[in-house]
């Protein structure tokens, strides 16, 4: 089974997350959809065979509360979601823009820091992985022709080279 692997810092914030190609953990991820309300909403909003496939081929991997979701889909032909949009009930109240890399091409090793410095982890990401990214990281291609897709939040500042804050690592303090 392959499903996501989380990335902490030492006093247990999430630093990133990795949502490989071959994710198929639906399982340990299932949306809601268990009292009889839900499972009219999702009848009104979806065209699925029912609320039962919908719990596995549908997994929020994120925690509500983080100011970017993820969500990953495995639906069988002739599903649908109805057209709609998202309602922002309130801004994210965070201190970093959290951002997403998806690996088109090629691969890349990503370093995971905290603000503070302290190196979390390395990630080699392969074609079709996704990792979001909470706080510091780093960015080395590994092989010719890799192509990475990198989603911000947003807005952009108006100084777009301002908002980058170059990290003191812990070794270099040393």
């Amino acid at each position: 089974m392959n499903g996501v692997e989380y990335f902490r810092a030492g006093d247990g914030r999430p630093i990133g997350l990795l949502v490989p190609h071959e994710f198929d953990d639906f399982e340990s991820h299932p949306p809601t959809f268990e009292t009889d309300e839900e499972r009219e909403w999702l009848k009104s909003f979806y065209r699925v065979e029912s609320a039962e496939l919908e719990r596995r081929t549908k997994a929020h991997i994120t925690a509500d509360e983080l100011p970017l979701q993820i969500t990953v889909l495995q639906r069988p032909a002739g599903a649908l979601v109805k057209p709609h949009w998202h309602l922002n009930q309130r801004p994210p109240d965070v201190e970093t823009r959290h951002q997403v890399m998806v690996c088109a091409s090629g691969s890349a090793r990503v370093g995971l820091f905290t603000k503070e410095g302290e190196h979390v982890a390395d990630v080699v990401m392969a074609a079709g992985d996704l990792l979001l990214m909470y706080e510091g990281h780093s960015i080395e291609t590994l092989e010719d022709g890799t192509r990475l897709l990198e989603i911000k939040q947003g807005p952009m500042p108006e100084d777009p080279f301002g908002d980058n804050i170059a990290l003191e690592l812990e070794e270099e303090r040393a």
